[in-house]
């Protein structure tokens, strides 16, 4: 969206997804009636991890790597060395970590599960990240998805539908919440979400403007 600070320069030939909508020439501070805050996490790295959580190698060898327990607590949200693990299913996880980190750790997974029936993937290409924020962003996520997300408590995630696409909502702290999603539904997510907060007061904004504790300490480079 813009050229943050906070990209290191080795992604200065990524895009984000949605670069094509102009988004940089609409970036301000937030302001005392703005409801809704918005920001990109760009760049981010993704990799899914599957395995059996009662295969003993599986577990110690993906900790080892995560430098943590590996979560089997239903919508878990682990903060680990490795970067934020997110539990999609009871044999699936979400690692989002540093862009730069990606490739060590691929590297990592691959030879500690090394035998171990388990599948490693890197998704970075396939998957963004919006951080949405504000006094009424609660009342945005009510007009987006059925989900009871007052519910959503800090620490958890869950899996959704918002129209016609899948999200992942990741509650971060009290002031907002994380939506990961597909970078091929981006477009389409952005203006649904736009829809959606524009009455509230909109104010799309840098990632260390509405900062969250867990996804925007990674864009700083390692």
């Amino acid at each position: 969206m813009s050229k943050s600070p906070l990209y290191a320069p080795e992604y200065a030939l990524l895009q984000s997804p949605l670069h094509h909508l102009g988004l940089a020439a609409r970036v301000r501070a937030p302001a005392d009636g703005d409801g809704v805050l918005v920001s990109e996490l760009a760049h981010l790295g993704y990799i899914v991890l599957r395995g059996k959580p009662d295969d003993a190698a599986f577990m110690a060898g993906a900790s080892g790597v995560l430098g943590a327990p590996l979560s089997t607590v239903p919508m878990s949200v682990l903060p680990c060395p490795a970067g934020v693990l997110l539990w999609v299913s009871p044999d699936e996880w979400l690692l989002v970590c540093r862009r730069g980190a990606r490739d060590g750790l691929l590297q990592a997974f691959t030879a500690a599960l090394a035998g171990v029936h388990a599948q490693v993937v890197d998704n970075s290409g396939g998957l963004t990240t919006v951080r949405l924020a504000g006094p009424e962003h609660v009342r945005v996520l009510r007009h987006l998805g059925p989900y009871d997300f007052e519910r959503l408590a800090v620490g958890r995630c869950v899996g959704t539908v918002m129209s016609k696409t899948g999200v992942s909502v990741v509650r971060s702290d009290d002031a907002g919440v994380l939506l990961v999603f597909r970078r091929s539904f981006a477009d389409y997510t952005w203006r649904l979400l736009e829809l959606a907060a524009r009455p509230y007061g909109l104010c799309i904004t840098e990632p260390q403007a509405c900062a969250d504790p867990l996804f925007t300490p990674l864009l700083q480079p390692a």
